[in-house]
């Protein structure tokens, strides 16, 4: 399975964001249930919610791509908060044939239809500069949420 689809890159992160949630539980159960140490969150924290984000911009992407309905799209956009709920998530749209296919707008003729079109158009059009710019943004996001400090802190 190649990166180079909506399947399969989606599919890796749908595995990733799952295999983060169960190192953030880790990292949880050494700094409160063993008392261990709080690094463990620290690290693990940081890799699973960068790859939280990725999977979510992954997600509005394939979601375009493929045209999910707006359920579907939301579904998949909540699977990424319930922890281990990615690949299962994933591997039910797989299942009901929603994640076929290449990439929309390899082919400069196809007209895009509408902003998310055109944003996903730019997207797999200029893949290189997009990577960059993608992820100097989720990098942007990351560092405000680790200025901002665990999520528990936000309302105290």
């Amino acid at each position: 399975m190649t990166m180079n689809t909506p399947k399969g890159l989606y599919g890796k992160l749908a595995l990733a964001e799952m295999v983060t949630w169960a190192l953030l539980i880790l990292g949880l159960a050494l700094k409160y249930v063993f008392k261990v140490t709080e690094m463990a969150t620290t690290i693990f924290g940081g890799i699973h919610g960068f790859t939280f984000l990725c999977y979510v911009a992954t997600t509005i992407l394939v979601w375009i791509n493929q045209k999910w309905t707006f359920g579907r799209g939301v579904a998949g956009l909540f699977s990424s908060i319930i922890p281990f709920m990615t690949y299962p998530f994933e591997q039910n749209t797989l299942k009901a044939g929603l994640l076929e296919g290449p990439w929309r707008f390899t082919d400069v003729s196809e007209r895009p239809n509408g902003i998310f079109e055109w944003a996903l158009a730019t997207i797999i059009r200029r893949p290189f500069l997009s990577a960059l710019a993608i992820l100097i943004i989720l990098a942007v996001v990351f560092s405000l949420l680790l200025m901002a400090g665990p999520p528990t802190q936000w309302f105290s």
